[in-house]
């Protein structure tokens, strides 16, 4: 797994999903300060990397969860890589929103989960990890069981693995914080001075200011 974490991670670094800006920090919608910025969606745009994130995604769903029965992708990130892991594994699909539609049926969850159905949850990224255990919380509302959740990257922060534990998820992720702010450091994308900026906005990001 370290050795996919290491690779996923040159591989986002590569076509800049992943930004580092330690001197020049980014606004989350959140309102958070952060010298740390990833957009996994770019993925979708580069057929051979978009191929390997769905058949990395699959190889984690047969190893660690291959009693799953549907996929569901966490809206709107994950809808597309949810859809193709679930067409490569013939299971079916479901995504959900962030919120119910405001018209017409207002449904949260799109598509049709049977009850007591086993369902691995598709998310692009974990920050704090509320949104993505909303969708949790959805599904198991719906009667289903959701057996895990695997994503491509996650923050790490201690928030959203106290949420991921309370909420007694797995969570599988393809790559991480760790393995991409080595990566940047060894091929010189940041400097080693940046590595403890970047630390020291992990460790409390909602009242970091660089």
């Amino acid at each position: 797994m370290d050795i996919l974490k290491k690779d996923f991670a040159s591989k986002l670094l590569k076509i800049k999903a992943i930004k580092l800006q330690p001197k020049n920090p980014f606004t989350w919608a959140s309102g958070w300060k952060s010298p740390f910025y990833c957009d996994n969606r770019k993925t979708l745009s580069y057929p051979d990397l978009r191929d390997y994130v769905k058949l990395e995604i699959v190889h984690v769903i047969l190893e660690q969860f291959p009693e799953a029965e549907a996929i569901a992708g966490v809206a709107t990130g994950a809808i597309p890589q949810g859809a193709l892991v679930a067409d490569e594994l013939h299971l079916p699909f479901v995504y959900v929103r962030s919120k119910p539609k405001d018209h017409g049926l207002e449904n949260l969850i799109e598509g049709e989960l049977k009850p007591g159905m086993k369902v691995v949850v598709i998310e692009d990224l974990i920050s704090t990890g509320g949104s993505s255990l909303k969708a949790v919380e959805a599904i198991r509302k719906n009667g289903c069981e959701v057996i895990g959740m695997v994503a491509s990257y996650t923050y790490g922060f201690p928030v959203a693995e106290k949420a991921f534990a309370d909420a007694q998820v797995k969570l599988v992720t393809l790559t991480d914080y760790d393995h991409v702010v080595a990566q940047a450091l060894e091929t010189g994308y940041i400097a080693e001075s940046d590595v403890e900026v970047l630390h020291q906005w992990r460790k409390d990001p909602a009242h970091w200011n660089g």
